[in-house]
């Protein structure tokens, strides 16, 4: 990712990486993922995922205010 906040744009407190814990999948721990394209339900896997990009994405915290704001990463998985 090549955008990262330095500053919140709340507060303008500092901002820390970090990411939100995903235990959607049967209680496993994942980070959360950003995929292109309208959701498409699926009858065997609740949503259709094949065939879109997919991204990982990171969220800063501010350590001032507690503000979230989250980034995609700029490279796809």
């Amino acid at each position: 990712m090549s955008t990262r906040p330095t500053s919140c744009p709340k507060c303008n407190g500092p901002m820390e990486e970090g990411f939100v814990l995903d235990k959607a999948h049967y209680g496993s721990p994942t980070t959360p993922e950003w995929l292109e394209g309208k959701p498409e339900r699926s009858f065997w896997t609740g949503l259709k995922t094949k065939g879109h990009d997919r991204y990982h994405v990171m969220t800063y915290r501010c350590e001032r205010c507690g503000y979230l704001e989250s980034y995609a990463d700029s490279a796809p998985i």
